[in-house]
């Protein structure tokens, strides 16, 4: 078993996230997950459409998870799904997302405390018709990329956020990362974009800054600090011309 050696309690997952629509190092996760003895349960809520060495996202780990929230690259409306080949995994997330009832034709018996997760008939038949659209999502998606990528290649100290090798992403959002030069500048930058109607936006705010989780235990993060003070997310939509 793994161990957090400070609290002395048990370390079953580790939860990556493709953010922004970009794959992780999903070969590297699964060799920390083998020596460690514990299971990746993939967050693919940003990378529907996404590949790792020809490999969906959210396909990788013992469950993946996927987001059809109002602004991801598809959407129901809200809500959506699990992934796994895990049989028995399936079975329980069904029930117990499904109020936790028993099968029978005429009683209502609850065996354990379950949640109404079910997304109604009308959300997954949006759902069913934006997912035949995909594929034309991410080409508009990945088109809006290499435009911005010319607009910005003769400006100094930014950068685009590209998919790693051996990926293909959804670039569900075009992200632009400053040099740490001029990361001072990134308020200004913001402010002035959002007074001309440009609705440029930082990244959000890292999980152990946020005041629920400021006492939970962490690790010295340098990498993920820096970058997360130097990200200026750009306007996304496939639709955009």
């Amino acid at each position: 078993i793994c161990v957090n050696k400070k609290t002395l309690r048990p370390i079953r997952a580790i939860i990556p996230v493709h953010i922004f629509g970009h794959p992780c190092d999903l070969e590297g996760l699964k060799s920390v997950a083998k020596d460690f003895n514990i299971v990746i349960v993939e967050d693919a809520s940003e990378s529907l459409g996404s590949t790792f060495q020809g490999k969906h996202t959210g396909t990788f780990g013992l469950l993946g998870v996927l987001s059809f929230n109002g602004n991801k690259i598809i959407t129901t409306g809200g809500g959506g799904a699990i992934l796994t080949d895990n049989f028995e995994l399936a079975k329980r997330a069904k029930h117990i997302t499904t109020t936790a009832k028993v099968k029978h034709r005429w009683e209502f018996n609850h065996d354990e405390i379950g949640y109404n997760f079910r997304m109604p008939n009308l959300n997954a038949a949006l759902g069913c018709a934006q997912l035949e659209q995909l594929p034309k999502f991410i080409s508009s998606k990945r088109f809006l990329f290499e435009k911005y990528q010319e607009s910005f290649k003769g400006i100094s100290n930014v950068s685009l956020f590209k998919e790693p090798n051996n990926s293909k992403s959804n670039y569900w959002l075009q992200t632009l990362i400053l040099s740490e030069s001029v990361k001072d500048q990134r308020e200004d930058i913001l402010e002035e974009s959002n007074n001309e109607g440009l609705m440029l936006r930082p990244a959000w705010k890292l999980i152990n800054r946020l005041n629920p989780y400021k006492e939970f235990p962490k690790s010295s993060i340098p990498i993920a600090e820096s970058v997360s003070n130097r990200i200026i997310n750009l306007p996304s939509n496939a639709h955009m011309k």
